[in-house]
């Protein structure tokens, strides 16, 4: 069982954020930005290199998901950034599909 499932689970407390039947979302324990929400399909996809076309769906509904909520905490306006890491020089930690969201601060380009 992947660290995300245990929080889905409630085995590992969060600071949620939103939920519902596909996806969950909650801050991020050691944030990157003044806001940083991670929103992870609770279906588990190992990473995105590894969806498959039947996921298609499920990761529209996250993509949709992850702006809605950067526009519930006021990101929105200002701007912020979705970021999904794969592999280990993509700097993927947990092996559980998920997207980051960013902001509060400006971000600068190029990442990393």
């Amino acid at each position: 069982m992947t660290l995300f499932e245990k929080l889905i689970a409630r085995q590992i407390p969060s600071e949620v954020v939103y939920e519902d039947d596909q996806v969950f979302a909650f801050r991020d324990i050691h944030p990157q930005a003044p806001t940083h929400i991670l929103v992870v399909p609770k279906r588990p996809i190992p990473r995105i290199g590894e969806a498959k076309p039947e996921d298609a769906p499920l990761l529209g509904h996250l993509l949709v998901k992850a702006a809605e909520v950067a526009k519930s905490v006021g990101l929105s306006e200002s701007g912020f950034r979705l970021v999904i890491n794969n592999g280990r020089d993509g700097g993927e930690s947990v092996p559980h599909l998920h997207c980051h969201i960013l902001g509060g601060r400006p971000l600068s380009w190029p990442p990393g």
